[in-house]
Parts: C-alpha cells; sequence; structure tokens
C-alpha cells in the first residue's frame, strides 16, 4: 500500500471508502450534518496543522485516516478506514503507524480517539498497539470506546 497525503481529487473515493467501510459493521447513520469535516478536508485537518492520510492500493483507496489537531502537543485520529474488500490484510496496521509517525513528526506526543464497540478490529488494533480505553459514552444511540496513547 502507498500512504500519502489527500489531494481534492481524492474526495469521491474518501465518501465511497466512509460510507462502506462504515456500513460493513453496522456503524452507519447515513450521512448527516456529523460528516462536515469530510466536506473540507483541507480546511478541517490539513490547514490547521493536522494531515489528512490515504492507503492506494492498484489506484484503489483501500484506506484513509486522519489527524486533528486538539492542542499544541495532542491530536485526535479520525476517520481511519480500511475498505471491506481489504481487511484482514495489515492495512489498518500500516495506516495507524503511519498516523503516529506523522502525529510525532509534526510534534504531537499525545493522541486520543475514540470508536465504536460494534467496530470490533479498531477495537482490537487500538488495543495491540498500545492505546488504553480511558472512558466510554454514547453518541447517535453507539455505545463508544475513548482511547489514547502517549508516544
Amino acid at each position: 500500500m502507498h500512504i500519502r497525503r489527500y489531494t481534492e481529487s481524492d474526495l469521491e473515493s474518501v465518501w465511497r471508502l466512509h460510507n462502506e467501510a462504515l456500513l460493513s459493521t453496522g456503524a452507519h447513520f447515513g450521512n448527516g450534518p456529523w460528516d462536515e469535516d469530510l466536506r473540507n478536508i483541507e480546511k478541517t485537518y490539513i490547514e490547521t496543522g493536522g494531515e489528512f492520510l490515504v492507503g492506494v492500493i492498484d489506484g484503489e483507496m483501500a484506506a484513509m485516516g486522519a489527524l486533528k489537531k486538539t492542542s499544541e502537543k495532542s491530536a485526535e485520529i479520525r476517520r481511519m478506514r480500511i475498505l471491506p474488500a481489504y481487511q484482514g490484510r495489515g492495512l489498518g496496521r500500516e495506516m495507524l503507524s503511519a498516523l503516529e509517525s506523522t502525529a510525532l513528526r509534526l510534534g504531537f506526543t499525545h493522541i486520543h480517539l475514540d470508536t465504536s464497540v460494534r467496530q470490533t478490529a479498531a477495537v482490537a488494533l487500538y488495543t495491540k498497539h498500545g492505546y488504553r480505553v480511558t472512558g466510554r459514552g454514547r453518541i447517535r444511540g453507539l455505545d463508544i470506546l475513548y482511547f489514547e496513547k502517549y508516544l
């Protein structure tokens, strides 16, 4: 997988990946105002000191993930998705590693994120790679786990 920075021409593929990945886990609410960041990726992530990465295999976007700056030393991992056809091949681990390396390069030493308990592969990935649960909550009817890791 080739991992690179998002470009505006990736937008349609980002939406496809976002929708397919969430539908496959039962964690999709349809598209709505909660997706405003995906309508303004450059403004939300890149122009504010974060990053948005995409992973491409044979011309197809197979993975994505973002870092959103939340303080001088902290960033939130958001929108990490793997296309269902590519799940179980280590792409999540590759994208997570790329996001962590990018976070360090940008000066972040603390990463936090949330994911639904329905996204069992994501929960297992974060746990395996040293993220610890810091809380629980509910968002639009889904049980959510909050994680953090110090780099």
